[in-house]
């Protein structure tokens, strides 16, 4: 396994663990690598100081995007994710969490014996398969309801 310290076009900086130097470089031929903030397929790598052994055997550490000091997990980091925390947040205010009773909620909404209202919760992948071959609006959210978050 070989860690590469990678750029994007857009200048985003971050690590990937490959196989082996070939296996990145066989990846990087068929245009299989993207950006892991923005998904841009213009990926190079980045200079990397060599892993150098100190008198005695030790391997100094490698410095890598991942040594830079981490961002707040609490604050959002890119526009997507920003973006994300502002929708979930739209939701969360302007609708009903119904939990696990999602798919019977939807439905009875669908069909007019439950009041109309937005809702969100959780479905299994069936359920929800079943929701929309049934023509029941739904959409997938990003990120964890707050009564399931630590």
């Amino acid at each position: 396994m070989i860690r590469y310290s990678l750029k994007c076009v857009e200048g985003h900086a971050f690590d990937s663990w490959f196989q082996s130097a070939e296996a990145f470089d066989a990846l990087a031929a068929k245009g299989l690598l993207s950006c892991a903030v923005c998904g841009a397929d213009d990926v190079k790598k980045a200079i990397m100081a060599p892993r150098v052994r100190k008198k005695g055997g030790v391997v100094a550490p490698e410095p890598s995007v991942a040594d830079a000091p981490a961002p707040s997990l609490s604050t959002p980091a890119t526009p997507v994710e920003q973006a994300m925390k502002a929708m979930q947040a739209h939701v969360e205010k302007h609708s009903t969490y119904v939990g696990g009773r999602f798919a019977d909620e939807a439905r009875a909404i669908h069909l007019g014996d439950a009041p109309e209202r937005m809702i969100h919760g959780e479905a299994k992948p069936e359920e929800a398969k079943a929701l929309i071959e049934d023509g029941v609006p739904i959409a997938p959210l990003p990120g964890v309801p707050k009564s399931k978050a630590n």
